[in-house]
């Protein structure tokens, strides 16, 4: 795995600023990425920003009670995960389905990542999400594979 670049947002309107980074970065191509930080980083707010600048027009919430909310209104279908209620043993009951959703032109993002303990046998990128303050966050950016290196490293300029 290849760290790519850490950023320090200190609002939202900055991490709306990322958001459409990203965006664009993965519109083309989609991608399967894993979020990772503690109760309240943000891994909900940004694809919710995500969605929105993907022209999501349905309501993005967070699927801790469902564990997938799948969105289909934009520029292309959004797929969210949440592995917290579902913990190590239990998402070793959905890794097929995970990989049916790590496949091209698809955005799934994968929250709680955690409790995947790195089974998870394919090119994704992976975003670490550190509470600073009520205001910061901090952003780490991973990736696994040639094609997620490359939209992460657009991302830098």
């Amino acid at each position: 795995m290849n760290k790519i670049f850490s950023i320090t947002v200190n609002n939202l309107e900055e991490t709306n600023i990322l958001a459409i980074k990203f965006s664009n970065a993965i519109r083309n191509g989609g991608a399967f990425v894993c979020l990772y930080g503690d109760i309240g980083a943000g891994k909900t707010a940004f694809t919710k920003l995500v969605a929105k600048n993907l022209n999501i027009k349905e309501k993005v919430t967070s699927p801790s009670f469902v564990i997938i909310n799948e969105y289909l209104s934009g520029d292309l279908p959004v797929y969210h995960f949440d592995l917290y209620r579902l913990e190590k043993e239990g998402v070793k009951t959905i890794i097929d389905e995970l990989t049916e959703y790590s496949r091209p032109d698809v955005l799934t993002m994968v929250e709680w990542a955690e409790f995947s303990d790195c089974e998870l046998p394919f090119d994704r990128i992976e975003i670490k999400i550190e509470y600073i303050d009520e205001n910061t966050r901090k952003f780490d950016f991973y990736a696994v594979g040639d094609k997620y290196i490359q939209a992460l490293e657009g991302m830098k300029n």
